[in-house]
C-alpha cells in the first residue's frame, strides 16, 4: 500500500470509527439516561455525524471544524438527547486546536460550549442540574484545556530540541567542510607554488643550460607526488572509506625539516630556530602550527622577493609561539592581508590564539602566531562567509 493511500485511510479511520461509536453509544444511552427528554431520531444522528464527520477536515480546516463540533454538541445537549459519547468529537477538536498552537481559539470554544450549555438551559427552563453539576462540568472543561496545554508544551519542547539538534548537526557539518577546505587550500597553495617556481626555473634553464634543468623537473615531480598523497588523504576523509592510511605522516611539526628541504628546492633558504623543550602537542594544535608555518613560507615563495627565511618556534609553559621572518624587498607600507594571512589568522583564532603580520625593520614580512597549549584545536570555528577563500 502506497504512503498516499495509507495516509488517506488513516484520515478516514478516525471519523468513521468515532461515528460508529457515538451513534451506537447514544442509542444505547437512551435506555438508561435520566436526563434525556427526547427519544433518538434522525436529527440526533445528523447532529452526531456533523461533529464526527467534520473531523475528516481537521488538518486543512481546523477552526471551522472546531466550531462545527461546538454547534452540533450544544444543539444536541439543549435538545436533551441522551448523554452518550457525543462530546468525543468536540474533545478531539479542542485538543487538536490547542496542541497545534491555536490556544485562544481552543479556550474560546471551551468557554462557548460551557456558557451556551448553562445559559441555554436557564433560558429554556431546563433546571434539573444543580450548582454541583454545573461546577463539575466546568471543572471537566478546564481539565481538558490544561491537558491539551501540557501536551502542546511537551510537543513544543520536543520540536525545539529536534530543531536544536538539526541546527547543531548542520553547523558541525559546515564547520567540518570549512576546515577541510582550509586544509585543501594550504596543501594546494604550497605545492603549486613550489611547482610554479621550479617550472619557471626549468623553462629558464632549458635553453641556456639544459643539463641543469633536471633537478628542477625532479623537484616538480616530487612536489606533485606529495600534493597528490595529501589530497588523497583529505578526500578519503570526505568519502569516509576504509582505504589504507596515507603513506606519509599527518601534517605536524615533526615534518618541519621535510617542509624546509622542499621549500629550499624552490630557491628559498630556510633556517629554523627552536627554543624551549619540544613536547607532544594535541593533534589539532600540531596540525595548525605546521599549516601556519607552511602557509607563511608559501607566501614568501609566491609574493616576496626574498632569498632567506627564518622560522622560530618557542615552547613556553602555556603557549606555543611561531615566528616566520623573511628578508624580502624593503617596503614601508603595511602588508596586504590576502587569503593566506586571513586563513592563518582563522586557524590561530580557532585555537584561542592570535596571529599578526607586520613588517620587519628591514622591510620583510614577519608573521607571529601565539597559540595556547591547553586544549584541542577546533579548527571548524571559521566564518561561513569566508568559505570561498578556500
Amino acid at each position: 500500500m502506497s504512503s498516499t493511500v495509507w495516509a488517506q485511510v488513516r484520515r478516514i479511520a478516525l471519523p468513521f470509527v468515532l461515528s460508529v461509536i457515538s451513534v451506537a453509544g447514544s442509542f444505547g444511552a437512551a435506555n438508561n439516561n435520566e436526563y434525556a427528554r427526547r427519544d433518538p431520531d434522525w436529527l440526533m444522528v445528523v447532529l452526531i455525524l456533523i461533529g464526527t464527520v467534520s473531523l475528516y477536515w481537521r488538518r486543512s480546516h481546523l477552526i471551522p471544524v472546531l466550531w462545527a463540533t461546538v454547534v452540533a454538541t450544544l444543539v444536541y445537549m439543549l435538545l436533551q438527547y441522551p448523554y452518550g459519547p457525543v462530546i468525543l468529537a468536540f474533545v478531539i477538536a479542542v485538543f487538536t486546536t490547542i496542541r497545534l498552537g491555536h490556544r485562544v481559539m481552543g479556550w474560546s470554544a471551551l468557554g462557548a460550549l460551557y456558557v451556551g450549555h448553562v445559559g441555554g438551559r436557564i433560558v429554556l427552563g431546563i433546571n434539573e442540574q444543580g450548582v454541583y453539576q454545573i461546577l463539575l462540568v466546568g471543572t471537566c472543561f478546564v481539565v481538558l484545556g490544561f491537558a491539551a496545554e501540557l501536551f502542546r508544551a511537551h510537543r513544543d519542547r520536543v520540536n525545539a530540541a529536534e530543531r536544536t539538534r538539526r541546527e547543531a548537526e548542520l553547523r558541525q557539518a559546515s564547520e567540518e567542510r570549512l576546515r577541510i577546505a582550509q586544509e585543501l587550500h594550504d596543501v594546494v597553495a604550497h605545492h603549486i607554488s613550489l611547482i610554479n617556481v621550479q617550472a619557471s626555473t626549468a623553462l629558464h634553464l632549458t635553453d641556456r643550460q639544459p643539463e641543469q634543468a633536471a633537478p628542477a623537473l625532479a623537484a616538480i615531480k616530487e612536489a606533485s607526488k606529495e600534493a597528490l598523497v595529501e589530497l588523497r588523504s583529505i578526500v578519503g576523509i570526505l568519502r569516509q572509506t576504509d582505504e589504507s592510511a596515507p603513506r606519509q605522516p599527518v601534517a605536524g611539526l615533526e615534518r618541519l625539516e621535510h617542509l624546509v628541504s622542499r621549500t629550499a628546492m624552490a630557491g628559498l633558504e630556510v633556517h629554523t630556530d627552536v627554543h624551549g623543550v619540544p613536547q607532544p602537542l594535541p593533534t589539532g594544535l600540531d596540525r595548525a602550527a605546521f599549516r601556519i608555518i607552511q602557509e607563511s613560507l608559501t607566501n614568501v615563495v609566491r609574493h616576496a622577493k626574498a632569498t632567506t627565511a627564518t622560522v622560530r618556534i618557542q615552547y613556553g609553559t602555556e603557549t606555543l609561539t611561531l615566528q616566520v621572518d623573511d628578508n624580502g624587498q624593503s617596503l614601508t607600507a603595511p602588508p596586504v592581508e590576502g587569503n593566506g594571512i586571513v586563513g592563518m589568522r582563522e586557524r590561530a583564532t580557532a585555537l584561542g590564539g592570535t596571529l599578526a603580520a607586520t613588517r620587519t625593520p628591514n622591510g620583510g614580512l614577519r608573521v607571529v602566531a601565539v597559540l595556547p597549549l591547553a586544549g584541542e584545536a577546533d579548527l571548524g570555528r571559521v566564518q561561513i562567509s569566508d568559505a570561498g577563500r578556500a
